[in-house]
């Protein structure tokens, strides 16, 4: 899995890095650096087949792409076999998601993993399950206990583990429907605790209600916020990166469909490291008959299609979570639990937890901002609500209305879904567990215990919140934006409205869509409000008589983040060099928010003409002096805008390099529908953050729909569909997933009988 090099030559492959992973690979546990070929016939062969604990007989059908489609007599052996195909493909993912559901992975990672794990258990992801399995309805009961089955009787029959458990000392451990869940939290993690933990570090300051009240006004980042540290990083990761924190979706009525039927169209935004966060596959049994992508570890459809319906969502960036100065309540209300780190390579360590009233005291935790305060988090995830038996209801839902009482007991994380039915019905709603607030002005970042307002007085629910059917212009869109006005606090910290833009100018200025359309739709480009901005830039510059060159370029620029831009790459390069030099003295705004593109977009204009006429001259000339050097080298937007494919260890200093396969030029940018997470940037970087699976309904036919992956369904280092759906991604092709049997029959050719113990 060596890289080729950084233009594809192989090169990399005669490296002294390359020689040197070579040497490595033949020590004990470092065979995942080079593992060997893994056809399709060959992971099929390892699949257990025989003696199984299911009813009846079950058969799998596989596609070319190692796509399940999984038929089964009753709903018990559907999720068994679930089970068994989770750790098929991915039981490297799986053990590295339950430790750190668990806050273990200093049990992989060694000493300097400790403090992300401290913060994990003071996070606490399983302290609600106790409550979730006491209210989970029987059957919830079964299907969970089926899959966990599923689950322990790959690990015992299925042969060797994969590579990287020798690598990373990963031993094979028995499930629970407890640790099942606790990876359900975990993806259920409040994308608003990465902008805390940003504001964090400037609360205090002389200018902190300046910052606080331009925060509001233009929204935080969680995906890029929260970029210092490597600790800082793998925080992020985990918490913008699996629980669906940022996405499109649309919904069209049959009168804005070219097909007569409703359509719908999702893609969600995520971690791009392989593998990817879902698995594709098809279920059949007599309560389910679904196709659609799954959350890895957790055996419920997050976004699909069933004969009746199809849906989608975002995250709501719901106001989940609250932030409590706890330092002057009494001690007596405090009570402590110590608790053990156990490291790789080290000695054991010891913490301690700590609980009041109003949650866990997170400043605890070593690896955020220190200060001199005691926060407290209070989460509605710490408390029970049962999202598995919401989403297993609506992959069985009839029609919208059905859908939308699916979500009744939904809590986190709070989703804006989007549903389309065969009968021509198109339905947005919140699905959320919001808290109670008494006083919703929310004045400060930090909440005052002694202020009863400040306290939650209940919980509303997704009956509670507002929802919108069929609406005038036949077309519904969600891209973590502000939803529509309401007195309750839905949220604070919403993305820019850059894409929502784009995607209600694209679906109101065209009369009929078809499927491929909507296709080309992801794969968009455009960033409206960088084309205002830079627009307005190119105005500033002529006024100040400098960069009549750039200007023209900026000025006449369209706003399309394409590869082969020559007027993104400079409008970027000039952000990099204009915005620091702005706020340079760090008083006019703090330094966390530098780069954020809602903050760069709301003021960045405004501030510069607040300049004196002199002083705006100067900045500019010397922003664009270095502008135009470093677009000499770096002349259009895919000089220096990269999309890397590698798996997660890629990140590993120097044994890193084995686990990436290909580093090529992507377009689009922060908030373009197709978005390519970026900070401010000059040079070559990666966008780590964006659009990583695809899909489109037709409610007209059964058979049409489509699904695409960044990246493969096997995780299976060196199998050969650990990365086959890259060249689908790139060239937005797509995986037909039909509901028609004799489509399924012809699409899925590769036969998997499997039969339970005499």
């Amino acid at each position: 899995m060596v890289d080729s090099g950084p233009e594809g030559d192989g090169s990399g492959s005669r490296s002294p890095a390359a020689l040197l992973l070579r040497i490595i690979s033949q020590l004990p546990g470092c065979a995942a650096l080079f593992p060997p070929p893994a056809p399709l016939e060959t992971r099929l062969a390892t699949f257990p087949r025989r003696d199984l604990p299911c009813e009846a007989p079950v058969r799998i059908r596989w596609n070319p792409y190692q796509v399940p489609y999984i038929q089964a007599r009753s709903d018990r052996d559907l999720a068994l076999v679930l089970g068994l195909v989770h750790a098929h493909l991915r039981e490297g993912q799986l053990a590295l998601l339950k430790r750190a559901a668990q806050g273990r992975l200093a049990e992989i990672f060694g000493p300097p993993a400790a403090g992300i794990d401290e913060l994990l258990r003071i996070l606490d992801f399983g302290r609600a399950v106790g409550g979730i399995m006491e209210r989970m309805p029987a059957d919830t009961h079964v299907w969970l206990g089926a899959f966990v089955a599923g689950l322990n009787h790959y690990q015992e029959k299925a042969g060797p583990p994969p590579p990287e458990f020798a690598l990373l000392g990963l031993r094979r451990e028995p499930w629970t429907v407890a640790e099942v869940l606790s990876i359900s939290r975990l993806m259920g993690a409040d994308v608003n605790w990465l902008v805390y933990f940003t504001l964090l570090r400037e609360e205090g300051r002389p200018d902190w209600p300046r910052i606080w009240a331009r925060a509001r006004a233009a929204g935080v980042d969680s995906a890029t916020s929260f970029r210092r540290s490597g600790d800082e990083r793998v925080l992020s990761a985990l918490f913008s990166g699996l629980g669906r924190s940022g996405s499109n979706s649309v919904a069209l009525s049959p009168e804005k469909s070219a097909s007569g039927g409703a359509l719908i169209a999702s893609d969600p935004h995520l971690a791009l490291s392989l593998p990817n966060t879902w698995l594709l596959l098809g279920a059949q049994s007599p309560s389910y008959h679904v196709v659609g992508l799954m959350p890895v570890g957790v055996p419920v459809f997050a976004l699909g299609r069933n004969p009746s319906i199809a849906w989608g969502g975002t995250n709501l960036r719901a106001l989940a979570s609250d932030l409590f100065d706890v330092g002057g309540i009494d001690p007596d209300s405090i009570r402590s639990e110590p608790f053990l780190i156990r490291r790789r390579f080290c000695f054991p360590a010891r913490r301690i937890r700590r609980y009041t009233p109003f949650g866990p005291i997170l400043s605890d935790a070593r690896v955020l901002p220190r200060g001199e305060k005691e926060l407290a988090l209070s989460w509605v995830g710490h408390q029970p609500s049962d999202e598995v038996t919401a989403l297993l209801a609506a992959a069985r839902a009839r029609h919208c209305g059905d859908f939308r009482a699916s979500f009744a007991d939904f809590g986190v994380p709070g989703q804006n879904l989007l549903c389309a039915d065969s009968r021509g019905n198109i339905l947005q709603l919140l699905a959320a567990a919001i808290p109670d607030r008494a006083e919703t002005s929310y004045p400060d970042l930090l909440r005052d215990p002694a202020d009863p307002h400040t306290h939650w007085t209940g919980i509303i629910r997704t009956p509670q919140l507002p929802y919108a059917l069929n609406p005038r212009e036949g077309y519904l869109a969600s891209a973590n934006n502000r939803p529509v006005e309401s007195d309750i606090l839905i949220g604070l910290f919403f993305t820019d409205s850059d894409r929502i833009t784009r995607l209600r100018e694209v679906l109101s200025g065209q009369e009929k869509f078809s499927r491929q359309d909507l296709a080309r739709l992801q794969r968009d480009t455009r960033s409206p409000a960088a084309q205002r901005l830079a627009g307005e830039l190119a105005r500033l510059i002529r006024a100040a008589g400098q960069g009549e060159r750039i200007a023209a370029r900026l000025g006449t620029w369209d706003g399309d983040y394409r590869p082969n831009s020559a007027a993104a790459a400079t409008f970027e390069i000039l952000l990099y060099y204009l915005v620091p030099a702005l706020y340079a003295d760090g008083q006019r705004q703090a330094s966390a928010l530098l780069g954020q593109w809602g903050f760069l977009t709301k003021y960045l204009i405004p501030d510069l003409e607040a300049l004196s006429p002199a002083r705006r001259a100067r900045l500019l000339g010397q922003a664009l002096r270095k502008t135009a050097r470093r677009a000499r080298r770096h002349a259009v937007w895919g000089d220096m805008h990269r999309l890397e494919a590698a798996h997660w260890l890629g990140r590993l200093p120097v044994l890193g390099k084995a686990f990436r396969l290909d580093r090529f030029p992507v377009g689009g940018s922060r908030e373009t529908p197709m978005k390519t997470a970026h900070g401010l940037v000059a040079a070559p970087h990666g966008a780590v953050y964006g659009s990583q699976a695809r899909h489109i309904s037709d409610l007209s036919d059964p058979d049409e729909n489509y699904f695409v992956l960044f990246g493969g369904q096997d995780g299976w280092l060196g199998s050969a569909n650990f990365a086959d759906q890259i060249g689908l991604w790139r060239q937005g092709d797509y995986i037909r997933m039909p509901l028609r049997e004799e489509t399924i029959a012809a699409e899925f050719p590769l036969l998997m009988d499997l039969e339970p113990a005499p």
